[in-house]
Formats: structure tokens, sequence, C-alpha cells
């Protein structure tokens, strides 16, 4: 019964992709995934393509993060100059 729910990767050698690609296709077609080898080594796998219907995830808003952190504030070079400098006075020691 457990048998029933492993999925086997269909195999097939470069020689078929080349002269049996339309049995192929139906196989891609079919959602199955296919193993291609060289010499009996695996060198490739083909994928079916499945459509994702759910959204994909969402990419962060940096500039947001940066006015939560830092509002609407902008710095003057030499008030740049002068973090810089106090930081780097905080690693010599």
């Amino acid at each position: 019964m457990w048998t029933y729910f492993v999925h086997i990767m269909k195999t097939v050698t470069v020689r078929d992709l080349r002269n049996s690609f339309s049995m192929l296709e139906a196989w891609l077609l079919e959602g199955e995934d296919i193993r291609i080898e060289k010499r009996g080594r695996p060198i490739g796998v083909l994928r079916a393509w499945r459509s994702n219907t759910s959204m994909p995830p969402a990419k962060p808003d940096f500039a947001a993060r940066r006015r939560a952190i830092w509002g609407d504030r902008v710095f003057t070079e030499e008030k740049v100059a002068e973090m810089r400098a106090d930081e780097l006075e905080g690693e010599e020691g």
C-alpha cells in the first residue's frame, strides 16, 4: 500500500532525449519529472512546469525600515564625518 505514494522518477538517456522528445514532452505535460543519464550516470533532471498559484514571498521594504529607524532626518556631511570619527574612536579603545 505504501508504494502507492512513492514517486519513481522516469529515466531516459541522452539518445532518448534527442530521438524521442515527443514521448518526453507527453510525460512532462502529465507532470512527470525525468532524470537524464549518459552512459549510466545521471547528468540532469527535466522538471515539469508547475504553475504556482500562491503569491511569491514579499520583498522587504528597506525604505520603510529606514524611515522607521531614522524618520525624515537628513545628515550633513559634517555630522556624518563626526559620527564616523566617534565610531573609530570607540573601536580603538
